[in-house]
C-alpha cells in the first residue's frame, strides 16, 4: 500500500488525553491545509466532543490500545501515527508493533527506557524490512537533548575542530507544571523494573539503548545524577548544578544517536545532564537536595507503605497544569562540550510554554508533520527504531525554529 492509498496522512492517537488534546489543538491551528488528520482514542463520545471544540471535521477512529486487530487497522490507515497514550510500557507495545509491521511512521512521547529497549528488540528488524521510521521521545524528552547535541556536532564538524568529548547539558531555566501522566509513567517503570531483574540490569547501563553494546567504547562509569560547581562543567558557567530528573533517560537517547551515526560525535564522547541551582550560597545545598529528593521519590514509589501515601497525594493520570501555567512556562537548556582539539562550544535550546505540555505539543506536532510533509528532505533511512536526531535532524530543527524555538550553537572564547 502506498502513502497515497492510505486514508489518513496523520492519526493522533490518545487525542482526548491531556497531552493528546494539546497536540490535536496545535495541529488544528498550525497544520497546513490539505493534511488529512484523524483523531483516535477509546471513546467516540470524547472524540466527538474534542472535534467540536477544535472546530474541525477530521475523521474519528475508535480503538483500544490493547486491541491488536484495531491497532493494526489504525496503523495501516495512516502514513504517520503520533501517540500520546502512556505509560507506554502498559499501553504502547501493540501500536508501535502494528506501525512497524504496516510500514507506518510513528512518533511518541515516551521517557521510559524499558519501553524504548523493548521496542528496539521487538521492532528493529520488522521496521527495517517495511521502511517504517519508529521515532520515540519526540517531546521534552528527548528533543532538546538530542537536537541540542546534533547542532553542536554540526558546528564542530564544520569548523574541523575534532570530535566531542566531555559534554554536559545544563537546564539553566525551567518553569512548568507536573502531570499525573508523568507520575504514572514513573510508577509503571518502577513496577516493571522491580519485577524483571534482567530488564533492570539493562536499564541501569549507560548504553541500554545502544544498537550494539559490544561495539560501544569503554569510558568507565558515566553518572547521570551529578552535583558540582558550574565551572566544573565549563569555566563560563557560574553557580552550582545538581541532578536533572530526566538525565538517566535523555542521556541514553543521545548515546543511541551517536551509535546509530557510527559514533560520529566521537568514540570518547561522554554525555551527562544537570540542572542549575543558581549562584546563591545555598546553591550547593539545593543541588544536594535535588539528588536526595529524586532518590526518595523513586524509593517511595518502590515501597508499598510509602507508595500508598504517594498514590493518594501525587497528581492522577489525565490531569495536568492549567492553561495559565502552560502559557507562562518556559525552559532553556545549554549544552557545553570540549573537543579533541581542546576547543569549547555551547549549544542552546530555548522555548516558551510549559516544557512537558505546551512546548511538547509543538515538538510532537512538528515531528509528525516533518514525517508527513518533508520526507524527501529527511536524513536517508531504511527505517528502524530511530531517534529524533537520526530520523528528523535538520528538518525538525528548521521546523521548530520557524515556531519561535531557539536552537543555536557557537564556539566559546
Amino acid at each position: 500500500m502506498t502513502d497515497h492509498e492510505r486514508d489518513h496522512d496523520l492519526v493522533v492517537y490518545g487525542a482526548t488525553g491531556f497531552v493528546g488534546a494539546l497536540v490535536a489543538a496545535y495541529l488544528a491551528d498550525h497544520g497546513p491545509d490539505g493534511v488529512r488528520i484523524a483523531l483516535g482514542g477509546r471513546s467516540r463520545e470524547k472524540l466527538e466532543q474534542l472535534r467540536g471544540r477544535l472546530g474541525v471535521d477530521w475523521p474519528l477512529i475508535v480503538a483500544a490500545a490493547d486491541d491488536e486487530i484495531a491497532m493494526a487497522k489504525l496503523a495501516a490507515s495512516a502514513q504517520v501515527v503520533a501517540t500520546t497514550v502512556g505509560p507506554y510500557l502498559k499501553h504502547g507495545r501493540t501500536l508501535v508493533r502494528a506501525c512497524a509491521a504496516a510500514g507506518t511512521d510513528y512518533v511518541d512521547l515516551t521517557g521510559e527506557v524499558a519501553f524504548h529497549r523493548q521496542s528496539i528488540d521487538d521492532n528493529e528488524e520488522m521496521s527495517r524490512s517495511t521502511g517504517a521510521r519508529i521515532v520515540h521521545s519526540c517531546g521534552f524528552d528527548s528533543i532538546p537533548s538530542d537536537l541540542g547535541v546534533h547542532v553542536l556536532h554540526q558546528l564542530v564538524r564544520g569548523d574541523d575542530a575534532g570530535q566531542l568529548t566531555d559534554t554536559t547539558l545544563v537546564v539553566t531555566s525551567l518553569r512548568g507544571g507536573f502531570s499525573g501522566g508523568t507520575i504514572d509513567s514513573m510508577r509503571t517503570q518502577v513496577d516493571v523494573l522491580r519485577a524483571d531483574r534482567d530488564l533492570r540490569r539493562v536499564a541501569a547501563s549507560a548504553y541500554s539503548l545502544s544498537p550494539d553494546r559490544k561495539a560501544e567504547p569503554e569510558l568507565g562509569r558515566q553518572e547521570d545524577a551529578v552535583s558540582m560547581p558550574g565551572r566544573a562543567v565549563d569555566r563560563s558557567l557560574s553557580g552550582h548544578v545538581g541532578p536533572f530528573m530526566m538525565a538517566s533517560y535523555n542521556s541514553r537517547v543521545v548515546r543511541r544517536s551517536n551509535a546509530l551515526r557510527g559514533w560520529a560525535y566521537g568514540r570518547s564522547f561522554r554525555y551527562r545532564e544537570a540542572q542549575s541551582t543558581g549562584t546563591s550560597p545555598a546553591a550547593p545545598v539545593i543541588a544536594a537536595g535535588l539528588k536526595v529528593g529524586l532518590g526518595a521519590l523513586l524509593a517511595g514509589l518502590s515501597l508499598p507503605p510509602t507508595r500508598f501515601v504517594l498514590d493518594r497525594v501525587l497528581p492522577k493520570p489525565g490531569s495536568g497544569p492549567d492553561e495559565k501555567t502552560r502559557r507562562n512556562g518556559h525552559f532553556t537548556m545549554d549544552i557545553f562540550t570540549t573537543t579533541t582539539t581542546g576547543a569549547r562550544y555551547r549549544s542552546r535550546f530555548r522555548a516558551k510554554g510549559d516544557p512537558g505540555y505546551a512546548a511538547t505539543a509543538v515538538m510532537l506536532g512538528e515531528s509528525a508533520l516533518a514525517l508527513v510533509l518533508d520526507r524527501d528532505k529527511l536524513p536517508p533511512s531504511d527505517g528502524g527504531v530511530l531517534t529524533p536526531a537520526t530520523a528528523l535532524g535538520d528538518v525538525l530543527v528548521d521546523r521548530l525554529r520557524a515556531t519561535g524555538v531557539e536552537i543555536s550553537a557557537k564556539k566559546l572564547a
